[in-house]
């Protein structure tokens, strides 16, 4: 619960906060600010806001005018935070639709489901490995329970003192997880970080089984909104932000932040140089470090020095491709893969997307999405792009007799990477400035979050300092447990680690 206090600022005494970045983690900020009265001035670099999930219009060799996007995104469930932000202009989250299932395959035709999996913790665990094909009477036996016995009882910020130091993969090898079971299932879900599994953090792994599976009810089941991204979601997130009175200015990067003598700083611009009582910065990990380098007056040397060091997550592509005939009508919306080359996920958007699904009923075609994370930085982009075509006519065969009418791709490097032993430097909301604090799904987060639920939350929590500091009270934040939600499970796991069975790794 944030700090009491009265509910907005009144008249003179609202303050002027600068919020920089228009991505998830700066439109809560803003939300959060702008409904407490504040004077937000939201500073945007790019033409639309939506940050990693925005999206630009363009033509098709057909003609078609279409929206690409940095491709698909699933809202689980467990998104509390990040659904209250959006429920602000959808009360009934009428825009996102949900999707039956979450498959994983596995290029040697194992295949995983969880559309029959319990949601009710621990039943969602052992439910998942009853069904599972990856899970063996003698993979299960083989072994390490003790080993595994942390997965019961996952905290924050404990998971990180005791597994940082150890990488998703060495974690697995220690609990002897069945190697297809960790191929199709846990390498799919570190891979959502952008990262190879051997360079993640075993405690992000962690914290991503606590939150899908024993932390909370919702199970891995998931919503995508039904039309592209700047339509479903950012525009009316803009209109309501101008409704509020705040000054949305896309196409205006940030170049520096220049505290001013008595609080505050000076905002710079490539076109002015405004005075703000306060700021958020809600930008990538690349972005923050150059722009805190510009502004020699932020912070003390540590703090610059642990903002230079954050690092970002290897390469990765979208593919979308637009085909003159359908993909078969079984395929899923989503489909995890493994084992297959450098393609980690396919989705056909006309299952789920308006736009995507007017362009096939127009054309008889398919609309197609292939995304590959953790692409060597070396890598030839024309030989990757191709590479994932020749993966989707692996996975779907039928595709093998498609023509490709149209192709958009997208290669970005910006995500947040989390190596071994570095999330004690990580940056948190708080800086050494009152007046300044950071969002985004880089920063450190003492709550049960990940993802996009990290740049939600650490927003509101940016907004919530700010707000608390000048006495008006903050956005009510909702997370899964911050332990497991069994009893029994905990004691286990807490006897475990008083037997010294399971010592912090590299301790």
């Amino acid at each position: 619960m944030p700090p009491p206090g009265r509910e907005r600022f009144e008249g003179a005494d609202a303050p002027r906060v600068a919020v920089v970045g228009g991505g998830i983690a700066g439109l809560a900020a803003a939300t959060a600010l702008a409904e407490r009265g504040a004077q937000v001035t939201l500073y945007e670099g790019r033409d639309t806001l939506g940050g990693r999930l925005a999206g630009h219009r363009t033509r098709l060799a057909d003609g078609s005018e279409v929206t690409m996007s940095r491709g698909f995104h699933a809202f689980f469930r467990q998104y509390y935070n990040l659904r209250g932000l959006l429920r602000r202009t959808d009360p009934a989250l009428s825009r996102l639709t949900p999707l039956p299932d979450y498959p994983l395959r596995h290029i040697s035709g194992l295949t995983d489901s969880f559309a029959r999996v319990p949601r009710t913790p621990p039943l969602s665990a052992l439910g998942f490995v009853a069904l599972s094909p990856s899970f063996g009477l003698r993979d299960l036996a083989a072994m390490d329970a003790r080993a595994a016995l942390p997965l019961l009882d996952v905290r924050v910020p404990d998971v990180y003192e005791r597994f940082d130091d150890l990488s998703a993969t060495a974690f697995l090898e220690r609990v002897r997880f069945p190697r297809a079971a960790h191929h199709l299932a846990f390498e799919v879900f570190s891979r959502s970080f952008f990262a190879d599994p051997r360079d993640l953090s075993a405690a992000e792994l962690l914290l991503m089984f606590h939150i899908y599976f024993l932390g909370s009810a919702e199970g891995l089941l998931f919503d995508v909104p039904d039309e592209p991204f700047p339509q479903a979601l950012w525009e009316p997130l803009g209109d309501y932000l101008q409704r509020l009175g705040t000054d949305v200015r896309t196409r205006t990067a940030v170049h520096g932040v220049h505290p001013c003598d008595g609080g505050g700083a000076e905002v710079r611009t490539g076109t002015s140089a405004e005075p703000h009582d306060a700021v958020v910065l809600a930008v990538d990990p690349g972005a923050l470090s150059r722009l805190v380098a510009a502004s020699p007056g932020l912070g003390t040397a540590a703090w610059r020095d642990d903002i230079a060091a954050l690092r970002t997550a290897p390469p990765f592509l979208v593919s979308r491709l637009w085909l003159d005939r359908p993909v078969r009508a079984d395929r899923a919306g989503f489909l995890g893969t493994s084992g297959y080359g450098g393609l980690d996920n396919i989705s056909v958007p006309e299952r789920y997307e308006g736009e995507a699904a007017r362009w096939a009923a127009r054309t008889g075609g398919s609309v197609v999405e292939l995304h590959a994370y953790a692409v060597a930085a070396d890598a030839d982009p024309r030989g990757v792009q191709d590479e994932l075509a020749d993966r989707m006519r692996q996975v779907y065969p039928e595709t093998r007799r498609a023509r490709i009418v149209d192709a958009r791709h997208e290669w970005h490097a910006d995500c947040p990477l989390f190596p071994l032993g570095t999330h004690h430097r990580r940056p948190a909301v708080r800086t050494p400035h009152p007046w300044l604090t950071l969002a985004g799904d880089a920063i450190r987060c003492d709550l049960p979050v990940a993802l996009m639920e990290r740049a939600a939350t650490t927003g509101f929590l940016a907004a919530n300092t700010l707000l608390a500091a000048r006495g008006v009270r903050g956005q009510v934040l909702w997370t899964v447990p911050r332990a497991g939600r069994s009893r029994t499970l905990r004691a286990l796991a807490a006897r475990a680690g008083r037997d010294g069975t399971h010592p912090a790794p590299g301790r």
